[in-house]
């Protein structure tokens, strides 16, 4: 079984609340000249406080800060110490008696903290679940899926008739059971990882291997990370010399790749959406150092079409997608919605929008090739990008993998990963599962191919220059 990786857990919401709740207990103490944020009393923030959809309760006390996590079987700690790092990409909104209001530029959403006004009955010191026993966390890991898991009914999956399967689960085939219960869900957000027992299981590796190898034949056929890294780097070869005459740019942390196909047609490959700054605080500001640099040199080229590549394309933060985007926007628009699930039902369906930022935008005919290798905030670009009317997708789908990760943590200490929110476009379409890509079959071409390799070029590509030329 291959592990490829397609996206960074730092988009993990559990890394995202352990920054943002030191920063919020560090700056509840500090003065705030602000007159839109109401200051509580001295300490007024300790106490217990809830985000209902994420199944996350938080207590704050003087000494430190523990992060525990609810499901119907009970209650774990994700982090029973919080330790104060440097945290300057937050910015503390709100604090009043009874709700935090936090945000980061490295999220499109608000983080609400709700007060409870007693502790949760299933946190309580004697309660809270700390066990290696198999059942118990069987218990807590069919639990967290069935109360916060989003796309059972979309991955047309019975999850109730799995209940059961705690009479069988001993201590050595627990993870057995496990990873054939998330590998139903073949979800590229959907993972466990157990550091004590060396345990990585990714849900969506078995059907990802199969889409990049239906094409690919003998010694080509991905067997390892390691083959698929091979491939990758040969195919991005063959771009290179082939199609850009090996003149290109390429950033320094080696991210994005640009240059021209010809006097009219640019090209630009976007490998990832993160990486881009030394630490998280200036991630974003070094992304659009790069971006300003890249519009500015398609600006001086003169092109009038361009091929945009997220065929490789990892994931990583949203808001990293979106600057991306807003390069490529003709004017604001409501690009997509989000909403996470909560009990029976769900969260407010939020509309966000992208407008042109940067002094340069282009906006004339552009191909954006996809594949299933395009996840997480790769998917976000394509979904903002789609429907715009000089955008034209060749490719194949891309993941279908869109949520930011929800992270739980079983009683024996395994991180559990799962998909809580929905994405959908404009329209209300949700691409979970399906992916999104070329409207039409002449648009179809495969990402990796037994022919592009032996005949040393890129069918993408080909494609792309065929459309852009007529």
């Amino acid at each position: 079984m291959i592990n490829i990786h397609l996206c960074t857990e730092v988009k993990s919401i559990k890394r995202l609340i352990q920054l943002l709740l030191l920063f919020v207990v560090f700056t509840a103490c500090e003065s705030n000249d602000d007159t839109t944020t109401t200051v509580p009393p001295e300490n007024s923030i300790n106490g217990f406080w809830s985000i209902p959809e994420k199944g996350w309760v938080f207590q704050f006390t003087d000494d430190k800060n523990i992060f525990y996590n609810t499901n119907a079987a009970g209650c774990s700690i994700q982090d029973n110490d919080f330790v104060l790092q440097d945290f300057y990409e937050f910015d503390f909104d709100v604090i009043t008696e009874n709700e935090l209001i936090a945000s980061s530029e490295l999220s499109d959403s608000e983080i609400v903290f709700v007060r409870l006004p007693n502790q949760n009955a299933d946190c309580l010191p004697d309660q809270v679940s700390d066990t290696k026993d198999p059942v118990i966390n069987f218990d807590h890991f069919w639990n967290i899926f069935n109360d916060y898991y989003a796309f059972f009914e979309t991955r047309n999956i019975d999850w109730s008739q799995y209940k059961s399967l705690r009479d069988q689960v001993t201590t050595d085939n627990f993870y057995e059971i496990v990873e054939e219960l998330m590998f139903l869900m073949e979800d590229g957000h959907v993972s466990i990882y157990d550091e004590e027992n060396v345990i990585e299981i990714q849900s969506g590796d078995a059907k990802l291997n199969e889409r990049l190898n239906a094409n690919l034949s003998g010694d080509l056929i991905i067997n390892s990370e390691d083959d698929f890294m091979a491939l990758k780097n040969q195919k991005a070869q063959t771009i290179v010399t082939e199609y850009l005459g090996g003149e290109f740019e390429i950033d320094e942390n080696e991210n994005i790749i640009w240059g021209l196909i010809n006097d009219d047609i640019g090209y630009i490959l976007i490998s990832t959406m993160q990486g881009y700054g030394t630490n998280l605080s200036n991630e974003l500001s070094s992304l659009n150092v790069v971006l300003d640099r890249i519009m500015n040199d398609i600006k001086e080229s003169g092109v009038s079409k361009l091929v945009l590549d997220l065929r490789f394309n990892n994931g990583g933060f949203d808001t990293a997608a979106l600057n991306m985007v807003s390069r490529f926007m003709d004017q604001e628009r409501v690009s997509y919605f989000k909403k996470a699930r909560l009990g029976d039902s769900f969260t407010e369906n939020k509309p966000f929008s992208v407008e042109p930022q940067g002094d340069f935008q282009f906006t004339e005919d552009i191909i954006l090739l996809t594949s299933p290798h395009t996840i997480s905030a790769g998917e976000l670009f394509t979904l903002c990008m789609k429907d715009l009317t000089y955008v034209t997708i060749v490719g194949e789908n891309t993941n279908g993998a869109f949520s930011t990760i929800l992270t739980h943590v079983l009683p024996n200490g395994a991180e559990v990963g799962l998909s809580n929110e929905i994405y959908s476009d404009a329209q209300g379409n949700v691409f979970e599962v399906v992916g999104i890509g070329p409207d039409n079959q002449e648009n179809y071409i495969p990402f990796l191919s037994t022919q592009d390799f032996q005949e040393e070029k890129d069918s993408g590509i080909d494609r792309a220059l065929e459309i852009l030329n007529n």
